[in-house]
């Protein structure tokens, strides 16, 4: 494979990601076509410009963009866990989320298969809720965060999923129910089992994080976004105009599996 012999950072980045480029060839002749793409998107700047550069092109590739939605109780840690997931950090002190706040960052679900995250960030508090409401409907992802510490943010969980499902029609939310601080197990006053019950008469799966100690943070965004991805892969969510939930990237039929490349023995196109 030419990729094994491959001493060019970029060029191995563009193998990795793109296993459809079969050849150092394809690949130079590749980045041009993207880069010219990004110019007109405005994703890029030409070479007098500061955003141009092999990083920054490849930041801005990907297949989907998915629109999720973080809601749940205040003081669940709803900020913390996605500042762990999009920043890698944990703030030891979190001023309330007042209104909705905004986070993004790329996911790899699959070799060459990307997808860009906007993750929504909601006060948890009865009077920003008019605010948060409004986010629904453009989403098509959620967490739904109950703190395993505090029983009465598990005994809401209903009422968040009724106002979700309330407020987005006609579209619907892939919701993850989320157990979060999971590493303070003495104070727990919400069982694993009745917490996973509750997940399965709502058709949902559960994972319990940490933000503090970054316990399954990533499991739980990646394995959301698969979820998603698994069902516009097989029609059940589609992309619709005047609807954020889902959008098509910017390289639409470039980024391509090995899996399908060998079963197709098709040339890439790009």
């Amino acid at each position: 494979m030419w990729t094994s012999h491959c001493k060019n950072y970029k060029t191995h980045r563009a193998a990795r990601l793109f296993p459809c480029l079969r050849s150092a060839e394809e690949e130079q002749a590749f980045w041009p076509k993207v880069h010219s793409i990004l110019l007109q998107t405005g994703k890029a700047t030409d070479s007098s410009g500061a955003t141009d550069g092999t990083s920054r092109v490849m930041e801005a590739i990907w297949l989907y963009q998915f629109r999720l939605i973080v809601i749940g109780d205040s003081t669940v840690g709803k900020s913390c866990l996605i500042r762990r997931f999009t920043e890698g950090r944990f703030a030891q002190v979190s001023d309330p989320t007042v209104g909705v706040d905004f986070f993004s960052r790329l996911v790899e679900i699959e070799p060459g298969k990307r997808i860009k995250l906007q993750i929504w960030d909601t006060a948890g508090q009865e009077r920003f809720r008019s605010i948060t409401r409004a986010y629904y409907r453009n989403s098509v992802g959620g967490l739904l965060l109950f703190d395993i510490t505090n029983r009465r943010s598990f005994q809401n969980v209903h009422d968040w999923l009724e106002e979700a499902r309330s407020h987005v029609q006609p579209h619907s939310i892939v919701f993850l129910l989320v157990g979060h601080k999971c590493d303070l197990e003495a104070q727990r006053q919400v069982t694993r089992q009745e917490a996973e019950k509750l997940a399965g008469a709502y058709g949902m799966r559960y994972v319990e994080t940490s933000a503090r100690d970054a316990i399954n943070v990533e499991h739980a965004f990646t394995e959301l976004t698969r979820d998603i991805f698994a069902l516009v892969r097989s029609g059940d969510i589609t992309i619709q105009e005047g609807w954020e939930g889902v959008k098509s990237g910017i390289v639409p039929n470039v980024v391509h599996s090995s899996e399908e490349v060998t079963k197709s023995d098709r040339r890439c196109l790009c």
